[in-house]
């Protein structure tokens, strides 16, 4: 029960590098996870991987920052966390064997990022990040673009490739961002 409290922090820890973009009240991390998660999910279907897979890296892709918090861009410059692998295992320390295996495993694949499944739920957390740079846009949030712009270069898959300079209309990928 203590992973699942904590990992009830997330709901309540805001995704801190977009108060650099001058939002001044950003989504939660775990508002982020559960998007990237259906991403994850549409993203596997499209690309032939296991959807329950990637939804699962996606869940746990950032459950570290209940002991980290969400360092931006920026300060990693100047920080060194501990690695995600390290932070999951004592998180999970405590949990039944089976459980922490399966966590454990999931974030060790994720943060390898060799797999299909990973490169996919890395892709989705980088969609989600342009798509809510986008919202944020539409919001009245002008200082988005470095977030539009370095999500995007760094999707692999051809599914997660947006159209964002089209409209409305909508990208042979599947996916595109309305301006």
């Amino acid at each position: 029960m203590s992973f699942i409290f904590e990992a009830g922090a997330l709901k309540r820890a805001a995704r801190t590098g977009w108060w650099f973009a001058g939002v001044k009240h950003p989504e939660s991390i775990a508002e982020h996870s559960f998007r990237t998660a259906l991403i994850g999910m549409m993203l596997a279907a499209m690309e032939g991987a296991d959807p329950a897979r990637v939804s699962m890296l996606c869940i746990l892709h950032d459950t570290q920052e209940t002991r980290i918090t969400d360092i931006p861009h920026i300060a990693k410059r100047y920080l060194t966390a501990a690695p995600n692998t390290a932070v999951t295992a004592d998180q999970v320390a405590d949990c039944p064997p089976a459980v922490a295996d399966l966590i454990n495993a999931a974030v060790a694949e994720y943060e390898a990022g060799e797999t299909l499944e990973a490169v996919v739920a890395r892709d989705a957390d980088k969609l989600e990040c342009l798509v809510q740079a986008v919202e944020y846009r539409h919001q009245g949030v002008a200082d988005v673009q470095r977030w539009i712009d370095s999500s995007q270069a760094a999707l692999k898959t051809p599914s997660a490739q947006p159209d964002i300079d089209v409209g409305c209309r909508p990208a042979p990928s599947g996916f595109h961002i309305c301006r």
